[in-house]
């Protein structure tokens, strides 16, 4: 069996039990230990399995959520990248939207060291102590404020989103908990995912900046489809992995 055919079989397999061993996949395909565990990497890579132990499960849908603080120093290289990408896109005079993912500091300041004129819209919190605190800067900042969530570092709330719905931007670059084989934009939090929305449906051109490792996981809340956004910007993630994407008409661009 060609390598493509029996992952595919190994994806049905976890889908109708839930989880598989190396052991089993060794019996079922008469297949190495060590094919056996490609396959599986192959497949997490896809984001339709979550390898464990001796083994893979289905990936996890999950509302768990890692704290700002945590996230920050997570992808570092993926998220400076990423930034670099998005900033060059932009324009002086613009408006752009900054959502309260870790990437969207990243953002801020590859704006900042453009040193050209334009407005930010955040309701990040990290993204206003950079913006306020950085020397000579040139960017002007619309604070979202609302309810913050200590977690997050960020404002959420009804005052949130009326604050968003007052304005238009030119640009919007967010960041997700998770995004799905079928392009799906998803969030740990129904608060944090009503504010991406809302910042989506009020930007000309929203990018979505994701590196390998929001393939393998899912938020519980929904926040919209890759197909609502301008296109995504992606880092290490493998060709393979965004067929189903491009299938869809979404335009992905990878990032070195």
């Amino acid at each position: 069996m060609l390598a493509d055919a029996r992952r595919s079989a190994i994806a049905d397999l976890l889908r109708s039990t839930g989880s598989v061993t190396v052991a089993e996949l060794e019996r079922r395909f008469s297949v190495s230990s060590m094919t056996a565990r490609r396959d599986l990497h192959a497949l997490e890579q896809q984001g339709l399995a979550r390898r464990t132990h001796g083994g893979a499960v289905l990936p996890s849908i999950s509302g768990r959520e890692d704290s700002f603080v945590s996230r920050i120093k997570v992808e570092v290289e993926a998220k400076q990248a990423l930034a670099s990408a998005a900033a060059a896109t932009v324009h002086a005079g613009e408006a752009v939207f900054l959502d309260g993912s870790s990437t969207a500091v990243f953002v801020a300041r590859a704006l900042l060291d453009r040193q050209v004129e334009l407005t930010v819209i955040s309701n990040s919190l990290p993204v206003m102590e950079a913006v306020v605190t950085a020397p000579r800067s040139t960017v002007q900042l619309v604070g979202v404020g609302g309810q913050l969530r200590p977690l997050s570092r960020s404002f959420v709330g009804p005052y949130a989103i009326h604050t968003v719905l007052g304005h238009y931007a030119d640009r919007c670059f967010l960041s997700v908990k998770g995004l799905t084989e079928s392009g799906a934009l998803t969030d740990a939090d129904a608060l944090e995912a009503e504010v991406k929305r809302a910042m989506v449906a009020h930007a000309d051109n929203a990018m979505l900046l994701i590196d390998h490792t929001k393939l393998s996981v899912r938020g519980l809340s929904a926040i919209g489809s890759a197909t609502d956004l301008t296109g995504v910007l992606v880092h290490g993630v493998a060709e393979d992995q965004l067929t189903g994407l491009r299938g869809a008409g979404v335009h992905v661009e990878a990032v070195a």
